[in-house]
């Protein structure tokens, strides 16, 4: 069993993971969940708490929901402090997704952004789609 692996999800992966349960980034945080563990930082947490008090959510979930889910995962994640600035990301606002992985020894950041995506591998850490996440993973055995 190797419930050691650290994983890193970008924001909209998680509010996607939240909405759409079934979806492939629903798919790819409970399997990340059930194998390992998920890494966040203050930063990223501020990010995630921010996004999720927009009113366009508000039709998919209720304020109480919404802030279920962070407490939720506040409790079943790693916090971080990243202890390395990393300034290579072309957009400035996904740099902490690389600061947290760097800094928590991540397996894998999982994200849908192109930002990030393009650079993968980061410093032997993949970079991933939720479904190429998905994809990998399946391949290693299922520990349950």
């Amino acid at each position: 069993m190797s419930h050691d692996r650290r994983y890193v999800f970008d924001t909209n992966t998680l509010i996607s993971a939240l909405l759409f349960e079934n979806s492939n980034p629903g798919q790819a945080f409970r399997r990340a969940l059930g194998n390992g563990i998920i890494l966040l930082s203050i930063s990223t947490l501020e990010e995630l708490a921010e996004v999720l008090k927009r009113e366009k959510f508000d039709r998919y979930l209720t304020e109480a929901e919404r802030e279920a889910f962070v407490h939720a995962l506040v409790d079943r994640a790693m916090l971080i402090e990243p202890d390395e600035e990393i300034w290579e990301c072309r957009d400035p606002q996904d740099n902490k997704f690389l600061e947290l992985a760097v800094s928590g020894s991540a397996a894998c950041i999982i994200s849908g952004d192109r930002d990030l995506l393009i650079l993968n591998p980061f410093r032997n850490i993949a970079i991933m789609t939720a479904r190429e996440f998905l994809e990998a993973e399946a391949v290693e055995p299922e520990s349950s």
